[in-house]
């Protein structure tokens, strides 16, 4: 079922989701099931997959010089959704990325999906990787979000890279995308960033899911902008618990986003990660009520891999 229907079905109830990470290559898929299972007595309609970009690595030849050569640690986004589907019966929301793929890889995997059936693809562009200073789009691959989306919406209307295929089973993708209510690291302004997530919601776009934001009145500040540009899709917020003492440095300089000040001052009092953790849970209770309270969708929360915290935070909650 599409994101869309799940919520219309819901009748205005707030509906719980989250997201998870695949396993580095090597680990075995039931370390992630032992994670999702906590998490299903709050029956959430579908359980989003990261993506993750190519790594260059560097192996020593006999010869005692460097060869660059290029890998992926958490391969297997699309088989993980296909087991999803099949242990839990769910719906899965395979995150599909401009960098690192070309158009034509990225039509496989959408077939790949579409076989499946798979109904929801989340559209990204996707970070830089780890040895650029910036993003570089892959040289025969979309530059940006809204470019990836037209391309999910053409197949969606029997249109591939390189002919029309005459066919009754046409592609029916429910598309998310990213929004971003403290803005985009690269965008210039806020109002530029609104623009960009309105030629996402212009090219087929069906709803957006925030980035992680910690201070609810922004998120409620970008929804109200993001309607006043006509973007009316669905709008669903991305929650985030602190865990740890590091998540006070390492959230804002990775996706430059402010932490209100009560927060800091309450993580700082903290002796053990212990305790940490239950700030952070603590507070996304109190941002999860303030959300639902104010009549959001859906609440989807990062999980990163782990479920304790997401279930401790659902269980006061859902």
């Amino acid at each position: 079922m599409k994101i869309t229907e799940h919520i219309e079905r819901a009748k205005g109830k707030t509906l719980f989701s989250f997201e998870i990470i695949p396993p580095v290559k090597g680990q075995n898929i039931q370390k992630l099931y032992d994670n999702i299972d906590p998490l299903m007595e709050f029956k959430p309609p579908f359980i989003d997959v990261t993506t993750s970009r190519e790594e260059h690595i560097y192996l020593k030849k006999e010869s005692g010089l460097l060869e660059q050569k290029i890998t992926r640690m958490r391969p297997g986004t699309v088989g993980i959704c296909a087991s999803l589907m099949h242990k839990y019966d769910i719906d899965p929301v395979p995150h599909v990325l401009c960098g690192g793929f070309s158009k034509e890889e990225t039509e496989y995997v959408l077939v790949d999906c579409h076989y499946l059936g798979i109904k929801n693809i989340m559209a990204l562009r996707g970070d830089a990787r780890k040895d650029e200073a910036f993003f570089t789009p892959h040289p025969e691959g979309n530059k940006y979000a809204n470019d990836l989306v037209s391309q999910v919406n053409d197949l969606n209307n029997g249109k591939y890279l390189h002919d029309l295929v005459e066919s009754q089973h046409l592609f029916d993708f429910c598309i998310g995308v990213a929004g971003y209510p403290e803005k985009h690291m690269e965008a210039p302004s806020m109002d530029t960033d609104l623009r960009r997530l309105k030629q996402k919601v212009d090219a087929g776009a069906d709803y957006v899911v925030t980035q992680m934001f910690f201070d609810n009145q922004k998120f409620f500040e970008f929804v109200d902008k993001a309607k006043s540009m006509g973007i009316n899709v669905p709008i669903i917020p991305g929650i985030k618990p602190i865990a740890v003492q590091r998540h006070l440095n390492v959230l804002p300089q990775i996706f430059k986003i402010d932490l209100p000040d009560d927060l800091v001052k309450e993580v700082d009092k903290c002796k053990t990660n212990k305790q940490i953790k239950k700030v952070g849970i603590e507070w996304a209770i109190q941002q999860s009520r303030e959300l639902i309270a104010a009549g959001v969708p859906l609440v989807h929360y990062y999980s990163m891999g782990k479920s304790d915290n997401i279930k401790a935070i659902a269980a006061k909650v859902f």
